[in-house]
């Protein structure tokens, strides 16, 4: 539990800690661009005054009006207007209040505006001249078009509606204060007068076009009732509606269709009749009938009955023994035969009856059928008239309807055209401004003072940001190189850029290199050998037991005079009394043979391939203790020559023969040659030139030499200006004398 406390007081700590640190980086910067911020404070501060005082004094007057959705309706709710001046559904509909507002500031409305007061010809108006001003004489062009003085009185005119209210404030800028009173008040009546002069413009249109309606729908309406009657009449339709008509139609359909059915089923009996009676044999007489239910008929049961009695007495004569030629059995045989006939006869007769009956069912069942489809083709002619009868009521009846309404609405119209009520009212009329709006002293003076604050830390802290390069010692010291000393800047301290190519003949150059390189010989009591002694001196200081006796100079990129500090460092070295060997390792640009006006045709290189050369290639020097061991011919690959085994015993040899060996190399950064040779040296010196070597490069240079273990003994600023970067002691202390001896002579 006591973890989280104590945790949670780091973090505060380290909290406090990174604001301070804001603040101190932020203090650091004011103190460094103070002047910067001062002055664009001062200056932003004088253009808001000088603009303040020249700005015109311009009044504001404002008219403020109520914008009714509801309009007035003396008429009562009933009576609808054909236009509305306002929307009945306002709260609901917001998008009419914001159209009011924009035709307020409408072109329409500020050429109107203009046309009524004649400002297209106002010569103070068009030129914006205040009361005070005096009035030029009229010119042509002092005159201007209609659409653009609109375009003037739309730019000074604004609208602005009262928050949760119907309120709408009117306000007009201009230099004249009563100006500005008549023209918030033309404005006003001008939108006015339009907005009611639109309501009865549409409603005398709209009530035109109903009083032509009205004839219209009236011919119509005639016109379709004639129709009507006429198709009654050429139809036969009777006054009796249709409705009632098929209804009727419909019953007797419906009493036809029974009777048909019922005489369908009595033709189905018949039928069967007459089919069983043909079906009777009559070959053996009327005493070989079948007991059918259709011979059970009366009559032709008795002739039956009486044939059978006939037979009976007949067998029974014939059982008595007489003969056939008795003449009571011929007596019975005729009366047999008497009583067969009159039954077959009979028999033949009720066939007749059933077909005769089967014909007369057929022709009714034939003249219902024909009667039923007659009331069909009826009701199908009925049903076609009715669709063509109920279209023509239809429309009759919709042109009624609509010739009713036209004539309602078109005597509405008579009595709202009359009305001339408006949804506008003016609350609080416009008044002639006493103060100016414009221009407001204590607002632009306040907003100048805080702008030019605001942008003098904006340029001061941006000049900051943007200037990445190192300035002085404390900048070297946050990025935790060890400062050996200042080098002051001389018109030609720093040699041709790095891998440029030369302009001036080897002679020329070699005499310009030679007045600044070899300057610390030449004016030993000038700033620049004051300068080298001391950085000379804190080398010596950074090792006392065991002096570096080789030192390796170097720099983070190209230009920033590590040459030149070589030359100095050597020369300061060997007025120390030492033997010092000054060798030029830079194999890809190199320039000591220049400073020394002596030919590269020996050098390192050459050595490197024959060892026997070296000391032919170490050459003496005007310096008195200095030699000089040059690059020699090129290389074909430096990196692989100063990384072998070859060159650590050629820097052991030469070490063991001189107190110390100065080494010129290339930059850390364009190639490797530096990195390699600072692991075979006693330490290395980075030269970084004041307001022109990048942080981020130096950083870089720095941490690559730490990668390898290099020892970096520390740094030197070069090229340093310095009265401007705050050392102005060294003007004082060296007098003018010493500002002039570090010039380049000249030629």
């Amino acid at each position: 539990m006591p973890i989280k406390p104590f945790a949670t007081q780091q973090a505060a700590s380290a909290a406090r800690m990174d604001v301070s640190k804001v603040f101190f980086d932020a203090w650091k910067v004011l103190r460094k661009r103070w002047a910067w911020a001062i002055t664009i404070a001062v200056l932003v501060v004088a253009g808001a005054a000088s603009y303040t005082a020249g700005q015109k004094r311009i009044f504001l007057a404002s008219c403020t009006i109520q914008i009714d959705p509801k309009p007035p309706r003396p008429l009562g709710q009933d009576v609808q207007a054909i236009v509305d001046v306002g929307n009945s559904s306002y709260w609901a509909n917001a998008e009419y209040y914001k159209t009011q507002l924009q035709i307020i500031q409408s072109q329409a409305v500020a050429e109107e505006t203009v046309r009524r007061l004649g400002l297209n010809r106002d010569v103070a108006f068009l030129r914006g001249l205040s009361p005070k001003d005096p009035l030029p004489a009229p010119g042509p062009a002092d005159t201007m078009s209609v659409e653009a003085a609109a375009g003037i009185v739309r730019g000074n005119l604004s609208v602005e509606p009262v928050k949760e209210s119907r309120l709408v404030v009117i306000s007009y800028r201009d230099p004249n204060p009563e100006r500005a009173r008549q023209l918030v008040a033309a404005v006003v009546r001008v939108y006015m007068d339009r907005n009611i002069d639109v309501a009865l413009e549409s409603t005398n249109t709209a009530a035109d076009w109903l009083q032509g309606q009205v004839q219209n729908l009236k011919q119509e309406l005639e016109g379709s009732e004639l129709a009507l009657h006429e198709y009654k009449k050429s139809n036969r339709l009777l006054s009796v509606s249709l409705d009632d008509q098929s209804n009727m139609l419909r019953q007797e359909m419906q009493q036809l269709s029974a009777a048909l059915t019922a005489v369908r089923v009595r033709r189905s009996q018949v039928a069967a009749q007459a089919e069983e009676l043909g079906k009777l044999d009559m070959s053996t007489g009327g005493t070989g009938l079948p007991d059918s239910e259709l011979l059970r008929d009366p009559t032709l049961q008795h002739l039956r009955q009486t044939l059978g009695e006939a037979i009976a007495e007949r067998d029974s004569l014939v059982g008595s023994g007489k003969g056939e030629m008795h003449p009571l059995v011929a007596s019975a045989n005729a009366r047999v035969k008497a009583a067969d006939q009159a039954l077959t006869k009979e028999i033949q007769n009720v066939r007749q009856a059933a077909q005769l009956e089967l014909s007369v069912v057929n022709h009714e069942v034939e003249s219902l059928s024909n009667l039923f489809e007659e009331a069909q083709q009826r009701a199908l002619e009925i049903g076609g008239l009715e669709l063509d009868y109920r279209r023509m009521e239809r429309s009759k009846t919709n042109t009624e309807k609509l010739y009713s309404l036209v004539i309602e609405r078109s005597k509405e119209t008579d009595l709202t055209r009359m009305m001339r009520f408006n949804n506008i009212q003016v609350i609080d009329p416009p008044i002639v401004p006493s103060f100016p709006v414009s221009p407001r002293v204590p607002l632009n003076m306040a907003a100048g003072l805080l702008g030019g604050i605001a942008l003098g830390l904006l340029v001061a802290f941006g000049r900051e940001t943007l200037d990445q390069s190192v300035k002085s010692q404390l900048d070297l010291e946050e990025l935790g190189i060890t400062f050996l000393g200042l080098l002051p800047r001389t018109e030609a301290s720093v040699g041709p850029s790095y891998g440029a190519k030369p302009r001036r003949s080897r002679q020329r150059r070699g005499e310009a290199a030679a007045s600044t390189e070899l300057i610390v010989h030449e004016d030993p009591t000038c700033a620049v050998s004051e300068a080298s002694r001391a950085v000379r001196t804190n080398l010596s200081f950074m090792s006392p037991d065991k002096p570096f006796r080789t030192l390796l100079v170097t720099s983070a990129g190209p230009s920033e005079g590590k040459t030149t500090v070589a030359c100095w460092l050597a020369t300061a070295l060997a007025q120390a009394g030492h033997r010092v060997l000054l060798v030029d390792c830079d194999l890809r640009r190199p320039r000591v043979h220049r400073v020394f006006d002596m030919i590269n045709d020996r050098g390192v290189t050459s050595a490197l391939v024959d060892r026997s050369q070296l000391k032919e290639a170490i050459r003496e020097t005007q310096i008195p203790g200095l030699s000089v061991l040059l690059s020699g011919p090129p290389s074909p690959s430096p990196a692989e020559s100063l990384q072998s085994k070859s060159f650590e015993s050629m820097l052991a040899e030469i070490t063991s023969s001189y107190d110390r060996v100065v080494i010129d190399s290339p930059p850390v950064g364009p190639v490797t040659d530096a990195v390699v040779l600072s692991t075979r040296v006693d330490a290395s010196l980075l030269v970084v030139r004041a307001m022109a070597s990048g942080r981020e490069l130096v950083r870089h240079a720095c941490r690559s030499l730490k990668d390898v273990r290099a020892n970096l003994a520390g740094a030197v600023l070069n090229a340093t200006d310095m009265q401007r970067q705050g050392y102005p002691y060294y003007q004082r202390y060296y007098g003018k004398r010493e500002a002039d001896s570090i010039k380049p002579p000249a030629g």
